[in-house]
């Protein structure tokens, strides 16, 4: 019976001097943006008794160490810059992370036993490039505008198409953390590519982009139905000009002969009267014929733009 629990008393001890050993804290993924700092932090409020405490990487390094009796911080030379160590709480922080950087990083007290307060596994990445949306194809109508487009970045992709006001969420992940959404509203195409520590957008106002393509069509239709009019009054003008200048120097060759005959003060108040009145018909011609054509016209514009 006594030998019994002594055993007892030998496995309780046992286990006792593991959970202290370990501590029972779990492994804990932490991401930081290279060149960014990060705080890590033990993960209980009582702490054991102890002589050192020390932050150590998975190589086994005091990062920082802190006596208990001096009172004093040692940091690690390769960390001596870029380290601050908080005495009361006895969190970490470490500064401009790096790639080589990332690792196991555990928070250890040293004494009559050593016991593991917090394990941080720390990954230094990259922040992600922005993405790129490229609309491939568009057709709109007075009712309907159907938009075909592409949104990728980091090797990752994703076709759809914007039709009737929405279009359908979609959502992409590599193995290396990075995620790519598609998303849309009813004004907007979103792209959003994110890692767990940063995320970039590009987007496209659909409204904005299916109203230019029906209001492009509509100038076309519009400049296309006044070319044929705009050329058959170019015409008229011209016309009316030749005549013009067959009638001055017709009129001018018989007021010459008419001065030879009459006095030269009446041929010469002849002759600008005839011009002026030439003229004058070729003005008045262009303006009835232009009156003409925006009136025959007026009502087909404001079909066209209802907005004039």
């Amino acid at each position: 019976m006594f030998a019994k629990m002594a055993v007892d008393h030998l496995f309780a001890t046992f286990i006792l001097f593991l959970i202290s050993n370990t501590g029972f804290s779990a492994e804990i993924s932490v991401f930081v943006q290279t060149g960014a700092s990060v705080q890590l932090n033990i993960q209980t409020q009582q702490l054991p008794e102890f002589d050192i405490f020390a932050w150590m990487n998975d190589k086994s390094e005091s990062i920082v160490r802190y006596n208990t009796d001096s009172k004093r911080i040692n940091p690690h030379d390769s960390y001596k810059d870029r380290v601050d160590f908080n005495d009361r709480t006895f969190s970490v922080t470490l500064k401009n992370m790096q790639k080589t950087d990332s690792g196991l990083y555990t928070a250890r007290t040293t004494g009559s036993i050593n016991t593991d307060l917090a394990s941080y596994r720390v990954s230094v990445i990259d922040a992600v490039e922005a993405p790129v949306l490229t609309v491939n194809s568009n057709w709109s109508s007075s009712d309907s505008c159907t938009v075909n487009f592409t949104c990728r970045a980091h090797e990752l992709m994703i076709n759809s198409s914007y039709q009737n006001n929405r279009c359908s969420p979609q959502e992409v992940t590599s193995h290396e953390i990075h995620t790519l959404i598609l998303d849309c509203s009813e004004e907007s195409i979103i792209c959003n590519h994110s890692n767990p520590v940063s995320l970039k957008e590009d987007r496209i106002n659909i409204k904005e982009l299916c109203i230019n393509k029906e209001s492009g069509s509509d100038n076309h239709l519009i400049d296309s139905s006044l070319l044929g009019p705009v050329v058959g009054l170019a015409a008229v003008c011209i016309l009316m000009l030749c005549l013009s200048v067959f009638l001055y120097f017709k009129y001018k060759k018989g007021a010459q002969e008419e001065v030879a005959e009459c006095s030269s003060v009446y041929a010469q108040v002849e002759v600008s009267f005839i011009i002026k009145l030439a003229d004058t018909m070729v003005m008045l011609s262009c303006c009835v014929v232009l009156f003409n054509h925006v009136q025959n016209n007026f009502g087909r514009i404001y079909h066209v733009h209802p907005f004039l």
